[in-house]
């Protein structure tokens, strides 16, 4: 899979993975969406951002955890 709107660049936010080479972290905006913000919602906190950012953020997150295994509490 390749990710055309993910950058990483360690003179932008650290080397954070960031949309456009913006100072717009993946993960601000998976957070945003986790936390139920629409996609409009999204768009109108970070006007820079266009919705195929935030589709591309979404695949990019799901994307990493098919690469990690995530410690997790065992299930009851």
């Amino acid at each position: 899979m390749t990710f055309t709107r993910i950058t990483v660049d360690p003179a932008v936010m650290a080397g954070m993975p960031t949309l456009r080479g913006l100072r717009i972290p993946v993960a601000t905006v998976v957070a945003m969406v986790a936390d139920g913000m629409t996609t409009e919602e999204v768009l109108a906190d970070l006007p820079d951002l266009e919705v195929e950012d935030i589709q591309e953020a979404l695949r990019y997150a799901a994307e990493g955890l098919r690469e990690r295994h995530l410690p997790l509490q065992p299930s009851a």
